[in-house]
């Protein structure tokens, strides 16, 4: 019984693929992409330079990436771990935020706003492109309709009636425009819900599943992908929420992130903002979402191209 030999035993060469030469255009798009990745990335890293940079030192003239003399000072003036005398001696205007309390606040505005939003918006994405009623298209066309109004028209109606209510300065009023569905959330899923076969559906039925039970045992888990998108977008768009929260949530107890940032970079008592105090302050406002999208970016990458069930 004779043995395999390997082809390079008897002198055969392996014969490698040639390399492809970049053409004009691949060296145009990568120079591109850098020169935009470059863009992007660099308001983040100055902001970081600011941070672990004294007030006294911001202006003096060094364009380094590196600070001269970095210090952890601002982040623990913002944290509320410095003495005024601290917060002082470093150029600072003595002021801090009372981080942990603000972040508690918009990790609640935001879970509450996108659980209620994506669980509605699926319940109405499904009835648009499964059940069939009577002025189904036009009211799905009203929905998209809504689409092109600016959200600041809504801000004054909305505010009229959150103080009939008597919810401003309550957590109530700065979630309830936010809880139901929205025109942009309907669309997004009910074309995800257009390409599942109905076959699916209709063998469910025939076994004795009522719609609810459909959905939630079979259309929703084959839509985790595109509703774990949305909810990520969702959560972008709640937690950087300004006017809304600043309108209506005024009150430390309730106060966002957002909006205590920017109280704290109004508290200066000079004319010059406490810059160093602010990015750091803002530094730590992007690690939630950055560590959200770093664990579930995935998902979107996944979902751009996903239209249908494979």
């Amino acid at each position: 019984m004779s043995s395999s030999t390997p082809p390079a035993a008897h002198g055969t060469l392996v014969r490698r693929r040639p390399r492809r030469r970049p053409t004009p255009s691949t060296a145009l798009s990568w120079t591109a992409l850098i020169v935009l990745l470059v863009i992007t990335v660099f308001p983040f890293l100055w902001m970081l330079r600011t941070a672990f940079t004294a007030n006294s030192d911001i202006f003096s003239g060094s364009m380094s990436l590196v600070p001269p003399d970095p210090t952890a000072i601002n982040f623990s003036r913002v944290l509320g771990l410095a003495t005024p005398e601290e917060a002082a001696a470093a150029g600072g205007s003595g002021q801090n935020v009372d981080f942990f309390l603000y972040l508690r606040n918009s990790l609640v505005f935001t879970g509450v706003v996108v659980t209620c939003q994506v669980g509605f918006s699926a319940l109405a994405a499904y009835a648009f492109s499964r059940l069939r009623f009577t002025g189904r298209d036009v009211i799905f066309t009203v929905f998209l309709a809504g689409m092109m109004v600016p959200p600041i028209f809504a801000v004054l109606p909305n505010f009229v009636l959150m103080r009939n209510l008597g919810w401003i300065d309550t957590f109530a009023g700065l979630v309830a425009p936010y809880l139901l569905m929205t025109p942009f959330a309907i669309f997004f899923l009910r074309q995800f819900f257009l390409g599942i076969p109905r076959e699916i559906e209709e063998a469910a039925l025939l076994d004795g599943a009522g719609r609810f039970r459909v959905l939630t045992r079979i259309i929703l888990p084959m839509a985790s992908g595109p509703m774990a998108t949305l909810a990520i977008i969702q959560a972008v768009t709640a937690w950087n929420e300004y006017l809304w929260p600043q309108l209506v949530g005024r009150d430390p107890s309730v106060r966002l992130l957002n909006v205590a940032v920017a109280t704290f970079a109004q508290s200066s008592p000079s004319t010059s903002p406490d810059w160093s105090g602010l990015m750091a302050a803002a530094s730590l406002q992007v690690v939630p979402m950055l560590l959200l999208l770093i664990v579930f970016g995935r998902k979107i990458v996944d979902s751009l191209g996903f239209s249908g069930v494979k």
